[in-house]
């Protein structure tokens, strides 16, 4: 079992950053695929950023709808067994629960049925 705290949500105006941290115990997380994903009130969970146990693949939202890539970036320090998401330029568009999640499976992926763990989530709010 891998038990996931998410922490470094709040509240922030338009155009300022966050960082959000996830701490893993019960297993390393140097094997495992990480992601961050999100979730507005009345809107369905989504994939916002995510990457394979080494940090080198990633996968970050890009649509021509919504997009993080250039805003946020994800990280890790599998010696602290922590996942970041830095998140620059927020929109009021980004509030939402934040969600950090790890798959079993070592890659990256973008799907929140392919995550195996879920932290319990952490509230961010962009005024404007």
């Amino acid at each position: 079992q891998v038990q996931l705290v998410e922490s470094g949500g709040g509240l922030v105006q338009a155009g300022g950053s966050l960082r959000l941290s996830c701490t893993a115990s019960g297993r390393t997380i140097s094997t495992l695929g990480m992601g961050w994903f999100r979730q507005a009130p009345g809107k369905e969970r989504e994939s916002v950023a995510a990457n394979n146990w080494s940090g080198f693949n990633t996968y970050y939202l890009d649509s021509y709808a919504d997009s993080v890539k250039g805003r946020f970036t994800i990280s890790r320090d599998n010696a602290k067994n922590t996942v970041y998401l830095q998140m620059n330029s927020l929109k009021p568009e980004d509030t939402a629960v934040y969600y950090c999640a790890a798959r079993r499976a070592s890659g990256v992926h973008y799907v929140a049925s392919a995550y195996d763990y879920w932290g319990q989530g952490t509230q961010v709010t962009v005024s404007s």
